[in-house]
């Protein structure tokens, strides 16, 4: 299997998703001042959420999901996402336990970051693989998406120096992922439906779906108001708006075309509630 074809299985437009709970929420989160920058475990974690743990997430989603993934048209060659063949899947295997293992030994011996790492392997990888499977198990599976992405940020946050556990961020964590991954699942239905997979999006249907996705996300913006005022307001109305418009789509095509602005949204809030992270915490 070639670098090219386990770099298209890994995502690469979602790759900033995990680096940045990691390395901008989770840390600046702390707000224990910005000496982790001057750490080397902050680097050498910020490279392993930046690309390994994108190579163990989606490599091994493709390898569980291809049953799934050969019913649906944005898997393939010249497709949306990549279609991982059934003769490639073992080393597609070899390349993520090649690149996540030697992260292990860099871990610093503190419970926090032992546990959190651990949850963050656990939540990413049963989230597709059996027996567990959490993606086949509607609410389960959105708990599971929103797993990781929290373990990312705790890891991140006791890596700086954080003390108390971080709850609010937490919550608000949770509400972000798993309107992010119940909404993900709506351009799916079809696929899903063939495949016998169910989802949340399957159980209540395309538009209830996508207004909890709506609600969730107005939640999470109010939950952090008062911590990041800025970025909860923005993200709130820019959310509000694309979830509108999914609404109002009236084809399959036409909420497709929303869907994929997603990873250019999610990268710009981001940035913008990490600048406000950082100017909390310099000031």
């Amino acid at each position: 299997m070639k670098i090219k074809e386990v770099a298209r299985s890994s995502r690469t437009r979602f790759w900033l998703y995990e680096a940045a709970t990691f390395g901008l929420v989770g840390t600046v989160g702390a707000f224990n001042g910005l000496s982790f920058f001057l750490d080397w475990h902050y680097w050498v974690f910020l490279l392993y959420f930046l690309i390994p743990a994108n190579i163990l997430i989606y490599g091994i989603n493709d390898i569980f999901d291809y049953e799934t993934d050969k019913l649906n048209p944005k898997k393939g060659d010249d497709a949306y996402e990549a279609l991982v063949q059934p003769e490639k899947q073992r080393f597609l295997w070899w390349w993520i336990l090649l690149t996540n293992i030697p992260f292990l030994f860099f871990i610093p011996q503190q419970t926090p970051l032992i546990i959190s790492f651990a949850a963050f392997v656990f939540f990413a990888s049963f989230y597709s693989a059996k027996p567990i499977r959490a993606k086949a198990r509607p609410i389960i599976d959105s708990l599971f998406s929103a797993g990781h992405y929290i373990a990312t940020g705790v890891f991140g946050y006791y890596l700086a120096g954080g003390i108390h556990f971080p709850t609010i961020g937490i919550i608000a964590g949770i509400a972000w992922a798993v309107a992010m991954h119940a909404y993900s699942a709506v351009p799916d239905i079809k696929a899903d439906l063939q495949a016998n997979l169910k989802t949340i999006a399957i159980m209540i249907g395309a538009k209830k779906t996508i207004y909890l996705c709506w609600f969730l996300y107005i939640l999470a913006a109010y939950i952090v108001y008062d911590i990041i005022p800025v970025a909860s307001l923005i993200g709130g109305l820019t959310f509000s708006y694309f979830m509108w418009q999914s609404v109002k789509a009236k084809s399959e095509e036409a909420l497709f075309r929303v869907y994929t602005y997603f990873p250019l949204i999610n990268t710009i809030i981001g940035a913008i509630v990490s600048i406000e992270l950082f100017s909390k915490n310099i000031l």
